[in-house]
């Protein structure tokens, strides 16, 4: 990364994979606004590993607008929150601010959270003022961050809106950490002193689908109780001794009936429902055990997160002769 241009006091990331039917408008409404705020500033685009039109279209824009925008292509998809993080690495600004490339958040929102940190915040969160997803979603989405936040006790009121802003001390934090799978607003939350929330706009998506299925959601959570918490393993514990416990007494209950009362069938079925159900826990169990488990496995290996493959920047000789 090139750290010899003037430092601007805003960095725009924005993770991009396959949104090449929604890039053009992203550049059209995303440009005006910031040159509206009236302060200096960059866009960095990471592209996730596209195989659309994506890098070629990032490129030409990049020859459009040097001055203010560079692009970091990967060699292959990492996954958003990655892209993310490469985006910090190689943001200078002062003021980080991650959107989306699908225009779900105006860009002409970016204004609100930037007034909020030069109030004294070093984290803004967003909360959307009327949501523009499908039902399912919606109560998908609310129902994992009321679980998440009682696991976790990170209070993120909208953990999947993308429109959130960062200082430079909390990015430089989160730049030392070497973790393989993380989930950047509660790592932030956990490094802020001082975070803050504001309510946005929202809109659907300008064209393309969204890369969140209902898998992805499920996912994402599993990954962010389990990186951010132990109460799973703890609660399960606790479980496990709660139900050995029941089983030394019903096994008790069940010798007493067959010495005094003698051997019987009817309760056969009974038998085989709480057996059932014990091994569903033990499976449920061994699953949540493999979580903890491959999360260590995937550290250990000290693989790279990414791979960058490509930056294309505006060198700083370029600007000192633009300017002579």
């Amino acid at each position: 990364m090139n750290r010899d241009l003037p430092l601007p006091e805003l960095s725009i990331v924005i993770p991009v994979y396959n949104e090449e039917a929604g890039l053009p408008a992203l550049f059209a409404r995303l440009y005006p606004a910031l040159d509206r705020l009236q302060t200096s500033y960059e866009i960095i685009f990471i592209n996730d590993g596209s195989r659309d039109r994506s890098v070629g279209i990032l490129a030409e824009q990049f020859r459009l607008r040097p001055d203010v925008t560079r692009v970091v292509l990967f060699n292959g998809n990492y996954g958003q929150h990655m892209a993310i993080l490469a985006g910090f690495e190689a943001a200078r600004g002062d003021i980080m601010v991650t959107l989306d490339a699908d225009l779900q958040n105006p860009p002409e929102e970016i204004g609100v959270l930037v007034e909020k940190m030069r109030q004294g915040h070093d984290y803004v969160g967003s909360i959307r003022r009327k949501r523009r997803d499908s039902a399912w979603r919606t109560w998908a989405s609310k129902a994992m961050n009321h679980v998440r936040e009682k696991i976790t006790s990170i209070k993120i009121t909208d953990q999947g809106n993308m429109l959130r802003a960062y200082g430079r001390n909390v990015v430089d934090l989160m730049n030392r950490c070497g973790e393989v799978n993380t989930f950047v607003p509660a790592l932030a939350y956990r490094f802020a002193r001082n975070p803050a929330e504001v309510v946005v706009e929202h809109e659907e998506r300008s064209a393309g689908e969204s890369k969140y299925s209902l898998y992805s959601l499920i996912r994402l959570n599993f990954d962010l109780v389990t990186g951010f918490s132990l109460v799973p393993l703890q609660f399960y514990s606790m479980l496990g001794m709660l139900m050995s416990i029941a089983s030394a007494v019903l096994v008790g209950l069940l010798l007493v009936r067959r010495l005094f009362l003698g051997a019987e069938a009817e309760g056969v079925f009974t038998l085989f429902a709480i057996t059932f159900f014990l091994m569903g826990v033990i499976l449920f169990g061994i699953g949540l055990l493999g979580e903890y488990i491959g999360r260590i496995y995937q550290q250990v290996r000290a693989r790279p997160r990414y791979v960058v493959q490509a930056i294309l920047e505006q060198k700083a000789e370029m600007v000192q002769s633009a300017r002579l």
